[in-house]
């Protein structure tokens, strides 16, 4: 067991498998900090954490850090969770309303507008979902997370950003990865290696024994949406996301790490 740690993870149902192995596989004895991804970033940032889920974004404002572990929040097609709805089709969109608790959807959003969808809709932050209950035609809304389940099939359109960005690049999409901060000691990335490779290993077991026990769909979304495994092609397709994020993106006001 190493010594305490701080460790920022994401609240959604996508990281229980990794917050069941950081608590059940007894290898860390850590603090955990659960939040939005935005929350992850100020975290690390701040050094209120010594090793995060940072959201991949993040990685450009945050130049003091170490990757770590083979694990990430990733997809390999749909993610189902990352999407921007509406009533209009991605071609008649004018404004985009954007859940502002993940850098990294609102610039994967930026890059798709403009490379593969060729819009360049009005952009817009929102702090909290009221929109959607005043959509105007041409209006559409980035949602990510939890969310994502209670309005499925409410709109007409629907894009998954992971599916865009294959369709794009051909290649896997990295939402977060395991960082730490450059005096993390060796053992305790080790440790959070073995806790994570647990979790993944249980994930009907994390499942059960989560606030999400009683979601039908959560097992289904853990094992064929949300891939866990930084690959070599994640890895290139990380590489090229923070390429095109320095490439022409600025983050609307308001919308933080």
């Amino acid at each position: 067991m190493t010594p305490g740690s701080r460790i920022s993870a994401v609240s959604y149902l996508n990281t229980v498998p990794m917050v069941y192995g950081i608590e059940r596989a007894g290898l860390l004895r850590a603090e955990l900090l659960l939040s939005p991804p935005s929350g992850c970033a100020e975290a690390f940032a701040s050094g209120r954490a010594d090793v995060a889920l940072l959201p991949s974004a993040a990685l450009l404002e945050i130049p003091e850090h170490n990757i770590i572990t083979s694990f990430c929040i990733g997809a390999v097609g749909d993610v189902r969770t990352v999407v921007i709805v509406g009533d209009s089709p991605i071609s008649n969109v004018r404004r985009l309303f954007l859940d502002s608790h993940s850098l990294t959807s609102v610039a994967l959003s930026a890059i798709l507008c403009r490379e593969l969808w060729r819009i360049e809709p009005e952009r817009i932050d929102m702090s909290d979902l009221s929109p959607l209950d005043n959509a105007r035609t041409g209006d559409a809304f980035l949602l990510i997370g939890d969310k994502v389940f209670d309005h499925e099939g409410r709109f007409g359109y629907s894009y998954d950003l992971a599916r865009a960005w294959r369709e794009l690049t051909g290649l896997p999409f990295v939402f977060a990865l395991w960082v730490a901060s450059p005096d993390t000691q060796g053992a305790t990335t080790a440790a959070l290696e073995g806790s994570l490779c647990y979790g993944v290993e249980h994930i009907a077991e994390a499942v059960a024994a989560s606030p999400h026990c009683d979601k039908p769909y959560a097992v289904d979304y853990l094992t064929r949406n949300i891939d866990y495994n930084l690959d070599e092609a994640k890895r290139r397709s990380l590489e090229l996301f923070l390429h095109k994020c320095k490439d022409g993106y600025s983050a609307p006001q308001n919308v933080t790490l």
